[in-house]
């Protein structure tokens, strides 16, 4: 007799919602590392020039978590064999 493994998904929780609203910053972002850059300089730079999915937030440029998942999606490479 085999047990089937069934895949449980929990529900979204208030954690999961606020981080959906929550803002970054350039220096978080490069920090944290949520984005391939690895200077605060040429993050901004690229927000300046408009390559880079952001935020202006009151003239601040901020980072939402749909923001960092869209520009990890516009840079992703995909393998030449798929």
């Amino acid at each position: 007799m085999t047990a089937k493994a069934t895949k449980t998904t929990k529900p979204p929780t208030r954690l999961d919602d606020e981080a959906e609203l929550r803002r970054w910053t350039p220096e978080e972002v490069v920090e944290k590392q949520l984005l391939p850059y690895k200077s605060v300089r040429t993050l901004k730079q690229k927000c300046y020039r408009r390559q880079v999915f952001h935020h202006t937030d009151a003239g601040r440029i901020t980072f939402s978590a749909e923001s960092i998942r869209r520009e990890n999606e516009r840079s992703l490479v995909a393998p030449i064999a798929a």
